[in-house]
């Protein structure tokens, strides 16, 4: 059994085609038959047709996955798009996409979309029969390989979703950390910052204590795409707290590392059950390495905030220690190679130290009030974003990463 799927076209005529190809004595037979039996109201089954009086082969059974409600709706069925799916099925064979050794002893299930709000008939054939012919050759071509999906899950966008949720699958990235208790301030800033794909917002303590977790919420009304932090710095109950802030569309939630193994634990439990990204914050926490060692190696932070302390790199050199992979904010790498977690470096950093932090591993870089303090707002987060990469998807042609050709 081959299982395929495409999108093709926009506005209120885009189709969307799911289909099942398979042996009549299969499973997909067995769809078959029960699809064409056992019928819907709304959902009436039909086959497919090069013209009236001339099924298509395979036999082709449509499925269409809106309710239809009127005889407008049943038209765009049984007119444009049955016409395109059965030619299309038909096209496939004499391409030799479908085998014609085959046309006898498989059938077709396709899933056909159409919009109550589609009008143009035209655009209807044409984008049904595109997408069942391409739906068609992913199937048989076993697309997409394990590889791209991978590849594409935390990078990929839905023409119909009408939003983007951003995954940090590419750092690194700027942190702009909104440590506020002014409403106003807070937009202004926001609606001042770069549009950048590299820009996170941080829902900063000082937000959260004054306004409660319902800043999250204000903060996606004015940057709906934006990666958003609650820095709660959770010591106890952090379950409550993370789910809280998942409730207000929280993108990650920052956990003090201060907190008991168990709190923690639970906390960063609960990020995964909700979907968002933990963060362990390790300010004034004395050995974060051996606090970091003690966590289950299934609940490991996503991110770990280190903060300047220039004295531990003192202490271990004055002891003779080997402080080569060292920096102000800790050894990046070591903590890297324990935990498999992205690393953010805080504590007065300014643009000029970006590019130290970047080579010695840091994902994230979290400014503050370089930028929230700042006269000009915009030119301030670009002197930072002028040591970052561009964003990225900014040179991304999406259409010609699909099928290799």
């Amino acid at each position: 059994m081959f299982i395929g799927e495409a999108l093709i076209g926009d506005g209120d005529e885009l189709a969307h085609i799911d289909l099942i190809i398979g042996e009549k004595e299969g499973p997909a037979g067995t769809a078959f038959a029960n699809g064409l039996t056992q019928l819907s109201v709304g959902h009436t089954p039909l086959l497919t047709v090069i013209r009236p009086n001339l099924m298509t082969k395979p036999a082709t059974l449509i499925i269409p996955k809106v309710t239809v409600g009127d005889l407008d709706d049943a038209s765009k069925i049984f007119g444009p798009a049955q016409t395109a799916v059965g030619r299309a099925v038909a096209d496939a064979v004499a391409e030799g996409i479908i085998p014609e050794d085959k046309v006898e002893d498989w059938v077709i299930n396709v899933s056909v979309f159409i919009s109550p709000a589609a009008e143009d008939y035209r655009k209807i054939y044409q984008y049904n029969y595109g997408a069942t012919k391409l739906a068609i050759k992913r199937a048989l071509a076993g697309y997409p390989s394990m590889k791209k999906v991978l590849a594409e899950k935390d990078r990929g966008t839905h023409a119909i979703m009408g939003f983007k949720a951003q995954k940090l699958w590419n750092p690194p990235y700027l942190q702009v950390a909104l440590d506020l208790d002014n409403l106003d301030a807070m937009e202004r800033i926001i609606k001042s910052l770069p549009n950048r794909e590299r820009i996170l917002l941080e829902a900063g303590t000082p937000l959260v204590k004054k306004f409660g977790v319902s800043v999250i919420s204000k903060i996606r009304e004015l940057a709906p795409d934006a990666f958003i932090i609650a820095d709660l710095k959770t010591l106890d109950v952090g379950r409550v707290e993370v789910k809280m802030s998942a409730d207000e569309t929280a993108d990650a939630v920052a956990i003090s590392g201060l907190g008991t193994i168990e709190s923690i634990e639970k906390a960063i439990h609960e990020t995964k059950k909700q979907g968002i990204y933990s963060i362990l914050d390790m300010m004034n926490v004395d050995d974060f390495t051996g606090k970091l060692k003690q966590i289950r190696e299934d609940l490991k932070p996503d991110i770990v905030l280190l903060h300047r302390n220039i004295d531990s790199e003192s202490k271990i050199a004055e002891a003779g220690g080997d402080t080569s992979n060292m920096t102000e904010w800790g050894n990046i790498k070591e903590i890297k190679e324990l935990t498999g977690s992205m690393v953010a470096v805080a504590g007065g950093i300014t643009p000029e130290k970006v590019e130290e932090a970047t080579e010695k591993g840091a994902d994230i870089i979290i400014a503050g009030r370089y930028i929230i303090a700042s006269r000009d707002v915009r030119r301030s987060a670009e002197d930072f974003l002028a040591h970052f990469p561009v964003d990225p998807d900014n040179m991304r042609v999406v259409l010609e990463e699909d099928e290799n050709i």
